[in-house]
């Protein structure tokens, strides 16, 4: 197997991890490796890795890349929503752990690989699991999903402006016969949307992106890895999230910037009564991009954004 994925603002998550200054470091989606590799070979002879992803393909790619490190690093195939559960069979407390990288969302290597249903560019299964194990496929939801579920799922997770009209016109087409092919589904979403609005992305795209997000429980594992992270950070230790969306954008902005506020009373009130204690303080007060060179090497690089917050 070719695990072909060029890891996104490699420099800019080094730099800002720092992991020169750490021991310990969690990679939530370790991919095949790439940041973790840069990470280990920048931190102490005695710093520690624990790997962690879903996709079983991209944890055996992790696995050669990082062979090099030895008894450093630690693979597990899981959820990084369950980090301070696997942190903890490690013998690692809460608040020991210097660094934190998430790499939001779908390897180079998922959509590049027909069988694995993530891209409309190829025909393939209605597939979209990062981990095979699970049962709910994307041709799972659309056959049997209801109009209006289907419809939450487009409006919400692909911010389709005609979520009803598509999810009505694939559940007239699944009367017909089942979900199967990618390629089907291109082909319906593309011809009942039509064209996006300008510098708007593709109708296929966005109905792709909603079920891959629905099938995978994205946002939810977002919103709950988050929560372990600053469980587990020591203080001074950093928590880095690279983003590809703005559904994933706005929900680490909105995180970090409510663990960094002192004080979440209502406006009026002479006194602070919620005694709130800040959690984070954000250290990339804009999301961090791609440099022009990384985007022309690169194009995937183009929509990430890296934003960094320091456990207090």
């Amino acid at each position: 197997m070719n695990f072909a994925h060029e890891p996104v603002l490699l420099r800019q998550v080094v730099e800002w991890l720092n992991p020169a200054a750490g021991r310990r470091f969690i990679d939530g989606t370790v991919g095949g490796g790439g940041h973790s590799a840069a990470i280990l070979e920048k931190a102490p002879a005695d710093a520690e890795l624990l790997g962690i992803d879903r996709d079983d393909e991209a944890l055996a790619a992790a696995k050669a890349k990082l062979s090099a490190f030895g008894p450093r690093v630690r693979l597990v195939r899981s959820a990084y929503s369950r980090m301070s559960e696997i942190a903890e069979e490690l013998e690692w407390e809460d608040g020991s752990v210097d660094g934190i990288l998430l790499d939001i969302g779908v390897s180079s290597h998922q959509i590049n690989t027909p069988d694995r249903g993530f891209a409309h560019r190829f025909d393939g299964p209605l597939d979209m699991r990062m981990d095979r194990r699970t049962p709910v496929t994307a041709a799972t939801l659309l056959n049997r999903s209801t109009l209006e579920e289907l419809t939450r799922i487009f409006r919400e997770y692909g911010e389709e402006p005609k979520a009803f009209r598509l999810a009505q016109a694939i559940v007239a087409r699944r009367a017909e016969r089942p979900w199967e092919r990618t390629g089907e589904l291109a082909e319906l979403a593309q011809k009942t949307v039509g064209k996006p609005f300008e510098r708007g992305l593709p109708a296929a795209t966005r109905c792709f992106q909603a079920l891959r997000i629905a099938v995978n429980g994205e946002l939810e594992e977002l919103e709950k890895g988050l929560e372990e992270a600053v469980l587990l950070l020591r203080p001074g230790g950093r928590l880095a999230v690279i983003s590809f969306h703005s559904l994933e954008d706005r929900r680490v902005k909105h995180f970090f910037r409510d663990e960094a506020l002192s004080c979440v009373c209502p406006p009026g009130l002479p006194i602070c009564v919620c005694h709130k204690t800040p959690r984070l303080k954000v250290l990339t007060k804009h999301p961090v991009d791609a440099d022009e060179a990384e985007v022309a090497e690169n194009r995937r690089s183009a929509c990430a954004h890296l934003r960094v917050a320091e456990r207090v």
